[in-house]
């Protein structure tokens, strides 16, 4: 790619990965935004067996994201191979459990790590406080306090990086089968979306989110086959993100800049731009203590059980999820197991039993 080879030398690779780590981050936050994006809403309306709306849209986010991806695989655009998801060693007791904790977490906020961005942008303080500390959770357990539960967890069940972390290897799919899948999902996605009402949103903004998923694996492959440097080949995360950029804000030297760098920033603006443009811009709060203790329990969970899955919802759930990473795909299981119990323990059997206190009565199916 000529192109990207001369932008590579006029700006560097740091600087490069960040303009469009930021783009990226731009597009999916508006898209997320207007679509109401959120694993969480539609964990909770497929348990509760009311399919609606917020499962079509992660179902249309998420084949969006597959088929886009193997196409780009399949036409020669990328090669993925040598992502962390694939080519290294990996933790199946982290996916598994992570997913697990990750999931009760979920619940418990209201909303993703992706989602608690997204909602911070727009003025929702909760989320903003959850953030925080999902991202101080999220470097306690990469290198601080919780690091060596983390490191034990992972160490119970591994499996090796390569092929044997490839679910379209394993199982001899190959990227066409990956494709063929990805479409059996996309279908599933139209079928809902179309039982559910038209939206226009709904349907833009759910491949939209989907298709940047994509954006960002095919943007950073083609940064490291044309750098002579090691650039790592990545997709959209929020857990890591989360913690370097919490380490920039309290400790020097920064982190090298990359596409990480300007992930975060973009995807905040994108939401924000969003919320301005469709009236959704409020300042929004606790009204409680106990709403308050609840959000900060899940956050503490939803950043230990990313940091031990490899990644969140986004990260480890779809962008993994794309790839067919092993990991990733149990991740996915372990997260919709998780939230789906902790619905039915907590949000489900104290609706039965009476009125929850205040901050406790959000709408059920929709986000905070």
């Amino acid at each position: 790619m000529p192109m990207l080879a001369r932008l590579i030398e006029l700006l560097g690779e740091p600087a490069l990965l960040a303009v469009g780590g930021a783009a990226i981050g731009i597009l999916f936050g508006f898209f997320a935004q207007r679509s109401a994006f959120c694993l969480r809403a539609a964990v909770i309306e497929f348990w509760r067996g009311q399919p609606g709306q917020k499962l079509a849209v992660w179902l249309l986010a998420f084949s969006a994201a597959v088929v886009a991806v193997q196409v780009l695989v399949l036409s020669g655009a990328m090669d993925v191979s040598g992502a962390r998801q694939l080519a290294t060693r990996g933790s199946l007791s982290g996916a598994l459990l992570g997913g697990l904790v990750f999931g009760a977490g979920m619940i418990m906020t209201r909303g993703c790590a992706s989602r608690l961005l997204v909602l911070a942008a727009n003025g929702n303080l909760r989320a903003l406080l959850s953030g925080l500390i999902f991202a101080v959770t999220a470097q306690a357990s990469l290198g601080g306090v919780l690091a060596p539960l983390r490191h034990a967890i992972s160490q119970w069940w591994t499996v090796d990086g390569g092929p044997a972390r490839d679910l379209l290897a394993v199982t001899g799919l190959g990227h066409w089968g990956g494709l063929a899948c990805g479409g059996v999902w996309l279908a599933a996605a139209l079928w809902y979306s179309l039982r559910s009402g038209w939206g226009l949103w709904k349907w833009v903004g759910g491949v939209g989110t989907g298709l940047m998923i994509a954006a960002a694996w095919w943007f950073t492959a083609s940064v490291a086959a044309e750098s002579f440097d090691v650039v790592p080949v990545q997709g959209v995360t929020f857990s890591g993100p989360s913690a370097e950029w919490l380490m920039r804000v309290l400790a020097l030297p920064a982190p090298r800049p990359g596409f990480d760098f300007g992930l975060l920033p973009g995807v905040f603006a994108g939401s924000f731009v969003a919320a301005w443009l469709g009236g959704g811009l409020r300042l929004e709060g606790f009204k409680d203590g106990y709403g308050m203790r609840r959000y900060i329990a899940g956050a503490v969970l939803m950043g230990f059980g990313a940091m031990l899955a490899g990644g969140c919802a986004v990260g480890a759930g779809v962008t993994g999820g794309a790839v067919f990473a092993l990991t990733s795909w149990l991740t996915l299981v372990g997260m919709w197991t998780g939230a789906g119990l902790t619905d039915r323990w907590l949000d489900r059997r104290g609706a039965a039993s009476g009125p929850a206190p205040a901050d406790e009565r959000a709408p059920a199916l929709v986000a905070p």
